[in-house]
């Protein structure tokens, strides 16, 4: 396996791989304020129109197990510009789509390749300094955050300026500007694991076997991110009704809520540079269940909903830069693999959370969502303060010496 050694991450690179970031992963929510809208034009029905979420989520967990692992394997500069011009190209053939068939296609392809963003931490991760390495995570996951919510922000604020398909043609202009810049920007590096693409895969899978962090790190993203779309995949047809009855670009505003979550990257990337990142994930997850009290009023009260979004978006941050900053630590030279694990969890449970979302609520309503949202804080606190401690890091202090990073050239 060739060893790149880490070279400087100045703050300039620093912060267009985190625009880069958030560009990427904010294609697949652009469709989440405007669902109603999207099924009123197209005729769908609330479990059809949530549809394209669940699409969305699949696809990006599909892209993260088959294409992350390539950054072990490929130059990775040229694999980030390509896969940015994909999904630009899939955000075209969404904007263009007559019926929901397209519109779910273009929905797939951009998902797919979307998982740049995942491609994009694992290298700066790399490029930064050690020490410096948690608020370089930290800073990449502010970014990934703002845009997931600023997403929803921008699609509801240009569709009532224009329509619902306008959203996608600006986003992939951006995008394809994004990898223009990329392309002039990144440094050229290549970090071959000595592994053909299948084999690539099954080491995967095999790093789940022999590292108990990442399985139980893995499991407390899926539970978290289960909650992210719990929550959100319903919101517009909550905001969209009585007694609220917002418009698109309200319901976008939404999204400015949870941007404090950002603040939580930072801070989480911050402690794991002081090694209290135990700390960061027991917070956060008790500070989930507890965004659960004024999300049970949010029904009928702005500022419970306004309050409850604050709390569940900073505390989702919390855990998950901290799951990050914990798997990094595993095994330098296989952290594509060991992202494309944990990531792949991560967002199947977004999946997982998003058919929930739709289904409880139009068959039980916002009570439905709450109590599903409380039952899946409390696994995950739960399982986090049982297994936590016979899943500690023995192998993570192990793998930061060199050794382990020569038995890689086996698998």
């Amino acid at each position: 396996m060739s060893t790149p050694r880490n070279t400087s991450l100045s703050p300039a690179l620093t912060l267009l791989m985190a625009i880069a970031t958030g560009l990427t992963v904010a294609s697949n929510y652009y469709a989440q304020p405007l669902l109603h809208t999207i099924a009123q034009q197209l005729g769908l029905s609330t479990a059809s129109a949530g549809s394209i979420v669940i699409t969305a989520q699949l696809s990006y967990g599909a892209g993260l197990f088959l294409l992350v692992p390539l950054g072990d394997l490929l130059e990775q500069r040229r694999l980030i510009v390509t896969m940015t011009l994909l999904s630009a190209a899939g955000l075209v053939l969404s904007a263009m789509a007559p019926n929901l068939t397209l519109l779910l296609l273009g929905t797939a392809i951009t998902g797919l390749f979307s998982v740049v963003a995942q491609v994009l931490v694992p290298m700066a991760a790399s490029l930064a300094h050690p020490q410096h390495r948690g608020r370089v995570v930290g800073t990449l996951m502010s970014g990934l955050l703002l845009g997931i919510l600023l997403a929803r922000t921008a699609a509801g604020l240009v569709s009532s300026l224009a329509d619902w398909r306008a959203i996608y043609w600006l986003a992939a202009a951006l995008l394809t500007l994004c990898a223009v810049a990329l392309a002039f920007s990144l440094p050229r590096r290549r970090q071959s694991a000595g592994l053909g693409y299948g084999q690539l895969l099954g080491s995967v899978l095999t790093l789940f076997v022999e590292e108990p962090v990442l399985r139980l790190r893995a499991l407390l993203g899926l539970l978290t991110f289960c909650l992210f779309g719990l929550f959100w995949t319903p919101l517009a047809f909550v905001l969209s009704a009585a007694p609220y009855g917002y418009c698109d670009a309200t319901i976008g505003l939404f999204g400015l809520a949870g941007a404090a979550g950002a603040l939580a990257a930072n801070a989480a990337g911050r402690l794991a540079d002081r090694g209290k990142g135990s700390l960061a994930t027991l917070i956060g997850l008790a500070t989930l269940l507890a965004a659960w009290l004024p999300l049970a009023f949010a029904g009928r009260s702005l500022w419970a909903l306004l309050l409850g979004v604050l709390v569940l978006d900073l505390a989702v941050q919390l855990v998950h830069v901290s799951n990050q900053n914990a798997v990094y630590a595993l095994r330098p030279l296989a952290r594509n693999r060991l992202n494309a694990g944990y990531i792949t969890c991560y967002f199947i449970g977004g999946a997982l959370g998003s058919t929930l979302g739709a289904q409880l609520y139009a068959r039980l309503g916002w009570p439905g969502i709450v109590g599903a949202g409380v039952a899946i804080s409390a696994l995950a606190l739960v399982v986090w303060l049982t297994r936590a401690t016979a899943s500690s890091a023995p192998s993570a202090q192990r793998d930061s010496s060199s050794s382990p990073d020569i038995d890689l050239r086996s698998r």
